[in-house]
Order: structure tokens, then sequence, then C-alpha cells
């Protein structure tokens, strides 16, 4: 088969003539009455250039499509990549695909060759049998009853109907080429979509050797190798127009058009997504992440009404807040002097210091928390409970149910066949295939176990630092704003107080140091899984995702752990002080105040949360926009008319093959703030909604016009992230139900109502008295005591005892300064809520889980009634098919009914289907 270019030999562009020439508006190239030309300096000559359309997603006759695009550059080392190419194209065409060349003269930077692939009906029908590719033969006629009532009321939330079905519903069945007549083909040249088009030949590409037979050297092929190795600069398949005008070729779908117009911007941010066109744009694998984002963003949508109401109820309760009256009276809070926080620089202080603390804690710390985080143990249950349903009907919708892992994720990756240089024989396919021996498998894995060993270690050490930050500069603080004026500001003046300050700046440095080791360790987890070298890119992917997810886990959450579960537990009392590293060190355990360390926390969550989405949201979609204005910032010194569709898609940056990994790892990071630590902060999922309204069409903006268009792609689920969120939706219910009992003050509160109280009362009167000890200041080691001068002017000799937040006997007793048994009590009481907490919700999500089906009925059934549907149809068409040759043979030589199955009824195909 002749390859087709633009140039002749004598470096001439082949003139069209009137009859040979195409309008514009049939097939993409301008006409004019002569031969029309654009000129510009291409070294020391000058090159005429036929005007393009840049709607023109076909070859020159404008009749075959392109199906894929390869573009290379010419170096001065380019011999033996020039060798390769002419091998590999050669053995292209022998497959049956059809090339043109555009010469580099006629692209905008005189420098790119542009490779056109076009796949004719052969190849197609030959590769969708090979890999079994379902396709329409009858129009689907099971009525679907999925009339919602009141219905009407999502008018304004619904898109067009060609925008939601682009296509009909119809009965599918794998392709079988010998069988064409069977299928709805009306015109060969568009009964394959473009995205299955560009899956066949993708598939091709990575299995196409450039050696020629003569080498013997069966692993080197494949498009990704030729890529790695710079033969190719890029390859990639085509969009089907601009993404802000329709083609003016009618041949072309525009659906990139549809899909930014009715997806992609901002303002349809109340509308629903069409799955379906996204799936037939991108693929499967594509429409799978947003069905999901979509479906996780719904469901927040309840979680957020739930948590502001228990926001809500904290505000509508602030009255009633007993405590924190106490602390703020005068009479009580103005009278108790408090111990020291820090060594040496933080003075003796009056308990009512604390008062907009207190309150400001009540807001997340009520009655209100315990039941909302009994209700995101529930919620996380319902939301992957119903994925699975929504996934299954996806899976129905879509023709996925009897999906299999295609070859083409399981195929060998091309660094495994460059690295492996020992074979062995496949005993499936007794073809000799390269592998890894044991003993390099086993060094390179504990290399790598011990390299991730070593940067969680790290992480760890950074958030040491951050906590070593927090003790050192607390008494800076504390010494810093004694006088500060900021305390005299009328309006935020009490607020600003050492534990805010050190509270927030170490949360902005921790925060800092996430986003530096973000950018360090995603290096480094890509680096160590490419240095283990997995066999496929399914076994890549995995091992990739779990190395990521576990130094995000670890990054992003340690800081919440820390003043969630450890921050005030480990604190002693003023005679024996607890340090970070020792007495010699001088850094004194953080003690919570007054009012809590869940407000810490919050501040915590919001800080590291708030900045990660923003951040995040600015990176993808600023980064894109900036390279794909750096790099196409020539094109725009050119005609419109020069600037081809190839040539487009090319100045676009890449998606890859990892693209869909770190958007999903993106959001199972989110997943876990709104569900791990969820107790301490209800807005959170108000937060993740309004961040995933953003996300959702921000992402859709970048894929429609940022990125090249993908190759598409199948998949049947989330795959390995469904664990991941099973795993977290577990560990949730345990980190809520300890940060109930150990960092909120509910249990505390509730056992000195019921237990406690002196009057006998069910109130809080008398609890900030209750739940404070006394120490002799007398009996404070020197090296605790403030220095001279620390100490505010109303602290004098006749002050003997201070206050600390614990349950121990007081001086003078027999048992002075050990615990007191309210603290067992107290402790008990945490212990069992932990334990009954866990139980309900767990029981309760078993229940929850047990009574939801993954699969909905109506699916099971309708999936059924059309594998029956599809077996009866292909065997009334062996039936036809049998008569029709038998009559063609003559009836002398068969008198009977034929019959290709006499012995197999309906029933009986219906009972296999069944």
């Amino acid at each position: 088969m002749q390859r087709i270019t633009g140039k002749t030999g004598d470096d001439s562009l082949i003139e069209m003539s009137p009859t040979e020439s195409y309008n514009d508006d049939v097939n993409g190239y301008h006409q004019n009455d002569s031969y029309s030309a654009e000129s510009f300096q291409q070294g020391p000559s000058m090159i005429d250039k036929q005007q393009q359309s840049k709607d023109s997603v076909f070859f020159r006759d404008g009749k075959r499509r392109v199906d894929f695009v390869l573009s290379y550059i010419d170096d001065k080392d380019g011999e033996r990549k020039q060798e390769r190419r002419k091998v590999y194209e050669a053995n292209l065409e022998k497959v049956g695909l059809e090339l043109e060349t555009e010469d580099k003269s006629e692209s905008e930077d005189g420098r790119t060759y542009f490779v056109k692939v076009h796949a004719p009906w052969e190849v197609l029908a030959t590769y969708a049998q090979v890999l079994k590719i379902k396709v329409p033969f009858k129009v689907n006629d099971i009525p679907n009853h999925k009339e919602m009532p009141m219905n009407w009321l999502s008018t304004p939330f619904r898109l067009p109907g060609h925008i939601m079905q682009p296509e009909p519903d119809f009965f599918t069945a794998p392709f079988n080429k010998s069988k064409s007549d069977f299928f709805l083909i009306d015109d060969k040249n568009t009964f394959f979509p473009p995205s299955t088009r560009n899956r066949i030949v993708y598939y091709i590409l990575a299995r196409c050797s450039y050696t020629s037979e003569e080498c013997g050297d069966k692993d080197k092929k494949g498009i990704k190798r030729l890529l790695n190795n710079g033969t190719y600069t890029a390859a990639f398949p085509l969009h089907d127009s601009r993404y802000w005008k329709r083609s003016r070729d009618p041949n072309c779908e525009s659906e990139r058009f549809s899909l930014h117009k009715h997806w992609a911007r901002f303002f349809c941010f109340f509308k629903e997504q069409p799955l379906n066109l996204i799936r037939k744009y991108y693929g499967e694998k594509i429409g799978i992440y947003f069905a999901w984002l979509g479906f996780y963003t719904e469901m927040l949508l309840f979680a957020a009404i739930v948590g502001t109401i228990c926001f809500v109820y904290g505000v509508l309760t602030y009255d009633d807040n007993q405590w924190s009256k106490e602390i703020c009276n005068a009479e009580i809070g103005g009278n108790i002097v408090m111990c020291p926080l820090c060594d040496k620089k933080c003075s003796y202080w009056k308990l009512n210091s604390t008062c907009n603390s207190s309150w400001q804690s009540h807001l997340f710390d009520n009655v209100g928390t315990v039941f909302f985080a009994i209700f995101m143990g529930i919620w996380v249950t319902l939301f992957l409970e119903f994925w699975k349903r929504r996934q299954a009907r996806l899976e129905y919708e879509w023709d996925l149910f009897d999906f299999e892992e295609e070859q083409q994720q399981l195929q060998l990756r091309p660094e495994y066949e460059t690295k492996c240089t020992n074979h062995k024989l496949n005993r499936i396919t007794q073809e000799m295939e390269p592998y890894l021996p044991i003993t390099s498998k086993c060094a390179r894995t504990c290399l790598s176990g011990a390299t991730v060993l070593f940067w969680i270690s790290l992480i760890i050490a950074c958030i040491m630092g951050v906590i070593a930050y927090r003790l050192a500069v607390y008494a800076a603080f504390a010494s810093i704003m004694k006088d500060s004026p900021t305390s005299n500001l009328q309006v935020v003046g009490p607020y600003i107080t050492p534990q805010l300050a050190t509270s927030v700046t170490a949360s902005c440095i921790n925060f800092v140091i996430i986003m530096i080791l973000n950018l360090m360790y995603e290096r480094v987890a890509v680096w160590i899984t490419d240095m283990e070298i997995p066999k496929t890119h399914l076994e890549y992917e995995n091992k990739l995702t779990v190395k990521m997810f576990l130094f995000q886990f670890v990054n992003y959450y340690s800081s919440c752990f820390y003043v969630a579960f450890f921050k005030g537990k480990f604190v002693g009392y003023p005679g024996d002080y607890a340090y970070m590293f020792g007495k010699w060190s001088k850094l004194r355990n953080e003690e919570c105040d007054p009012g809590g360390c869940l407000i810490e926390l919050t501040t915590q969550l919001v800080i590291v949360m708030t900045g990660k989405q923003v951040w995040g949201n600015i990176q993808e979609a600023l980064v894109p926009w900036l390279m794909n204005w750096w790099g196409s910032r020539k094109s725009r010194k050119h005609p419109e008319s020069l600037y081809s569709r190839w040539e487009q898609d090319h100045d676009l940056q890449s998606f890859g093959q990892l693209g869909l990994f770190y958007e999903y790892l993106e959001m199972v990071i989110q997943f876990g703030f709104i569900t791990l630590f969820v107790a301490s902060f209800p807005l959170a999922p108000l937060l993740a909604l309004f961040n995933n309204i953003i996300e959702v069409r921000v992402d859709a903006w970048k894929l429609t016009t940022q990125f090249r268009r993908p190759v598409a792609a199948k998949a049947h689920s989330i795959g390995a992230w469904q664990e991941i969120l099973n795993g977290m939706a577990v560990l949730s219910v345990v980190t809520n139900a300890f940060i109930v009992a150990f960092t909120s003050d509910m249990i505390p509160r509730l056992v000195y109502m019921y237990a406690y109280q002196p009057d006998g009362e069910l109130s809080m009167k008398g609890y900030i008295n209750n739940s404070l000890s006394v120490f002799n200041i007398s009996a404070i080691p020197f090296d605790n005591r403030p220095e001279d001068g620390e100490n505010p002017l109303w602290f004098n000799s006749s002050i003997t005892n201070c206050r600390y937040r614990d349950y121990r006997y007081p001086p003078g007793h027999e048992k002075q300064y050990h615990h007191t048994m309210q603290f067992w009590h107290i402790l008990a009481a945490k212990l069992a809520f932990i334990i009954i907490m866990e139980h309900v919700v767990f029981l309760v999500k078993f229940f929850v889980a047990w009574m939801i089906p993954d699969v909905p009925s109506d699916v099971r059934a309708r999936v059924k009634r059309e594998r029956y549907l599809v077996q009866e149809y292909l065997h009334n068409y062996e039936v036809e098919k049998l008569k029709i040759q038998l009559s063609q043979v003559g009836s002398n030589e068969c008198n009977c009914t034929p019959m290709i199955y006499p012995s197999i009824s309906k029933h009986e195909v219906l009972s296999e289907c069944l």
C-alpha cells in the first residue's frame, strides 16, 4: 500500500485540480478559483502552503478519517530513529493501516512531521472480533420504567435529550466478521465510532514491531518503546472539532464542542453530567471516573445538610453553654489562677482569659458532635453501597457486565521487556518471554520497602519538627503577646491569644511542608515503582497506588492525628511535667486549654483541607493552561488556516496513562478528611461539596480544552480505589469514636452531670471547678517557675495555689497529686462509649450493606432478559442463514425442514442464560 505525502520529489506541493479539490464545508479544505497558497519564511527559501481548515480530521482526499497521529522531529543523530520509523511504518502498512505524512515544511514550527493513520474497514472488523468489541444488532425494545414521581422538579437540572442520550439503546453482541450482516451496519465508515477506532488502532500500534523479520528480535515492538526512546515525540487520536466552535464538516460529530458547551463550563455546575456522551467520546474508564465523582458530590449534599444543621444547633445553644459562662464569669473564672503553660517564659494566668476560645469550642463540641459522628459512619456505608448499585447500572447500560481485563491492560510493559534480559517459556502461550529472576525481584522489593519506610520516617520527622516548633514558640508568643497592643483591639483583640497564634502558624508551616514533601515523594514513588519493574501496566498502577496513598495518608493526616490523640494527653502535672525529648530538651509537652483541644483540631483541619483544595484547583487549571499558552505561542503568529487539527492537538498536554490516578488520589484524600476527622468539624462536608462542584467542571474543562484526546479505554469499576475507600470507611468509625471520647469534653461533662453534680441536678453548674485540680505554688520546681518580671501585676504572694486541667487529689491529701476515682470513672466511660459506638455503627453498617443488594433487581432482570434475547436472535439468525444456504443447493438434496439446533428449544436457551 503506497503512502501519500504532501510533497513530491522536487520539494513542491502536489497541485490539486478543481475536480480533485474539495470545498471546505465538505472535507475541511478551502477552495479558491485558483490554487491558493500562504507563504512564510522557512530557512533561505519561501515555501507555499496549502490552506487547511482547522476542522479537517480526514486525509487529503477528504474521505478517509484520521484515527491516530504520530509526530516526530528529525535530529542530527536520527539515523537509527529514521530506520526504526521506516520499518515500523512499513509493518503498520503490512497490517493494513493506511498512512499519510505531512512534511515538516507544512507544520507551523517548520520542524515537526505528522504521520496520519487510518484504519480501513477490513482492519477494524478483524480487530473488533479479536478484542470482542460489542456492537449493536437490534434496537433495545425492553420497556424502561424509570418514571420518577414529581419528575418536573428536576427539569432545570436536565440537559437536552440528544446530549444525555447521544445514540439509541441497542442490543449488543461481540462483533463477528463472518456474521457482519447480523449487525446493524448502515455505513461501514461510521459503524465504529471514533473512540472505538482509536482504541483498535492503538492496540495495533502497541504490538507492531519496529524491526524487520530478518532480525528475529520480537521484543522490539510497540509505540510505547518508540516514544520512550525518542523515535516519535507524540502519538494521539484527534479531537473532532475545536471546543468553542462546531466543525464545518458535516461528517464530523463535534462532540467536543457539545461537551464543552453543556459540561465543561462552570455555569453548568447545577446541570447533570452527560455521562453517555462522555463515555462515547472518551471511553468507559474516564466515564466511570466522572460518574463516581458526580455521585460522590451528590451524596455529599446530604452530609453537608446534616453537618450544617449540627453547626446551627451549636450556634442556637450558644447561650446555654454553662461551662463557658463560668469561665467568663469574673467571680468564677476571674478568680481561678491557672498554673503556667510553659517553663520560664509563661506566667500565671486567670481562667477567664480563655473565655472566647471556650465559646468557639462549643460551636463544634456539643451533643450534635456525637450524633454527626454516628451519622457519618452510616453515611459512608450508604455512599459505598449505593455507588455499587450505580456502578452496576452503568455496567449494564455501557455493556460492561461481561467485561474482563483487556489484553491491552495485561500486556508487558516496554520497560519490563527492555530491562529483563532473561527469557523463559510461557506455559500458556508456549512462547519465550522476558522475566525477572526471583533474586533480583526480592532485592528490588526489599530496597523499595526500605525506601518507603525511610520516606515515611522523614515525613514523621518533619511532623515532629512542627510539634517542636509549637512547643518552642508558644513560650515566645506568651512572652511577646503579654503586653502586645493587639490585645487592646476591640473586635479581634480577645481572640488573638498565644494558643491561637501558635496553632495557626504551626498549621500554615505544616501545610507548606506537606506541599513540599508532596512534590518530592511523588517523584520518589514513581522512581521506586519503576525500580521494581512491574510486569504489566495494571500491576504498575496498583503498586504506585499503594505507595502514593500511603505517603499521602501519613503526610496529610499525621498532624491531625497528633492534635486529636496526643496533644494534652501526656502532659504530667506541675510537679512532674513530661517533656518531648526528655528534660534536657526543655520542650514541655503541650496542654489543652480549658476549652479543649477540639477547637485546635478544627483549626488544623480547616487550614490543611481548605489549603489543599484551593491549591489543587489552581494548579489543575492554571498549570496546563500556561504550558499550552507557552507551547502554542508561535502558532498565534500564523493565519488560522495554517494551524491544522493535528497541530492544535499536538500543542496540547498529554493526559497520560496515570492522568486519572492523580484525580482519584486527590478525591480519596479529601474523602479521608471528611470521614476520619469529621466529628471535629461538621462543616467539612460542606467545604468538600463546594470544592467538588468546582472540581467536576475544572476536570471537565481541562480534559476538553487543555489535553489531547486520551485513547479510549474500558473499565467496569473504579478499581483498587474501591477497597481503599472501604478501608477508610471502617477506620473512620474508630477515629471519630476516639475523637468524641478523648479529644472532645463530651464524656467528662456527662459523667459530671449524672454522677458528680453536687446538688443532684442534671446541670453543668460547677463543672469547671470540678474539672480543675489544685497545686501548691511553693512545690513547683525552680526550673518550671516563671522568670522574674514575667508574672502579671495582679499576682502576689497571697496566692498560694494554682489550678491545672486534670483529676488529681489536692495537696495535703494522703494520695496528693495521684489520680482521683473520678478520673478512672471518666476513662471507663470513654472506653465504654468507644465500644458501644463502634458496635452500634458497625451493626448498622453491616445491616445496611446486607439490606441493599449490590446489583438492583431490575438491572439483574434486564441483564438476564437481554442475554436470553441475544441468544434467541443469534439462534434465529443461524437458522435463517442455513435455510438460505440449503435452498441454494437445491430442494432435491433435502426435503426436510432445516434446523441448525434441532435438539435445543427456547426454554433450554433461556435456562442457560439464567
